[in-house]
């Protein structure tokens, strides 16, 4: 990637949001100002911990012009990009968030469309902040696969909910070595080239408990939304659950996931959680140096 002049941007605001935990910084595009290499270069030198503002992931929302979609008229699109600067199709916990910055923004009202690279994605804000999505139907389910990573031997389901998930169901959560698992599996070949998101899994009162490792972000997060969705459906199918699922993330926060079975497949999937603004700020020019 071209080692880019960002001093320029000294100033320019941003806003920190969280969905259930996934942390974005939230950038308002919508007069066009930063094209996407701008913007990839901004993404790898705000997100890191500890040097950066800190993120799981940067969303720049942008203006869709005369756009249409199989959903009705677009209101705006995004730019999403993980933590290490590669473009991620979709997010569920990061599609909420923008939803809420964009009503805020004024590029829409409180029942919305926008552009992914995943396709397009309704939303609507609800009361308390909180925010359902429809995704893009879900695909390629598979069930019983068994894949060895390592060391050890993995029982897999999963599916495409806008991005590759993998899930694997475990007895002991709080004891699964997520971070080492999950990148071993994340990287196996099965799933090259473009690799999967990892969850593991866990049946507990009625509710699944989940933990993910997230490609991109390249480790354990908080929460992730379309690991949610995909960790809701394989386990419904699994044990027989009914919508709404509820999924509990690593932060302690519950996201809901509806859903309508057709035997075959899922039809009318809907992701509902909060969406929180954390604080306001401007890049000094420091950082961007």
């Amino acid at each position: 990637m071209t080692d880019l002049d960002l001093s320029c941007l000294s100033g320019f605001e941003f806003r920190k949001m969280n969905g259930t935990g996934n942390d974005f910084i939230m950038i308002d595009n919508s007069r066009g100002e930063l094209n996407q290499e701008i913007l990839r270069a901004l993404t790898v030198r705000l997100c890191p911990r500890g040097t950066g503002v800190g993120a799981d992931g940067l969303i720049a929302l942008k203006k869709a012009g005369a756009g249409q979609s199989a959903c009705g008229p677009l209101d705006f699109a995004w730019d999403f990009f993980n933590a290490d600067g590669s473009l991620a199709e979709m997010c569920g916990n990061g599609a909420r968030c923008a939803a809420r910055f964009a009503h805020d923004l004024k590029l829409a009202g409180k029942s919305m469309v926008f552009a992914t690279l995943a396709g397009a994605v309704r939303a609507w804000l609800e009361e308390g902040n909180i925010v359902r999505i429809g995704l893009p139907l879900p695909s390629g389910f598979y069930y019983g696969l068994e894949l060895k990573a390592g060391g050890k031997v993995f029982s897999l389901m999963g599916a495409n909910t806008g991005v590759p998930h993998t899930v694997t169901e475990v007895t002991d959560l709080a004891g699964a070595d997520v971070s080492n698992w999950g990148r071993a599996l994340r990287r196996h070949e099965h799933f090259a080239p473009a690799g999967a998101n990892v969850n593991f899994a866990l049946l507990s009162g009625g509710q699944v408990l989940i933990r993910t490792y997230e490609r991109g972000v390249e480790g354990e997060t908080l929460a992730c939304g379309t690991g949610a969705v995909a960790a809701a459906l394989t386990m419904a199918r699994r044990h027989g659950l009914s919508s709404p699922v509820s999924v509990r993330v690593k932060s302690g926060e519950i996201l809901k996931v509806y859903f309508t079975d057709k035997g075959s497949e899922f039809d009318q999937v809907f992701l509902e959680g909060k969406a929180a603004y954390v604080y306001s700020g401007r890049l000094d020019r420091e950082l961007l140096l």
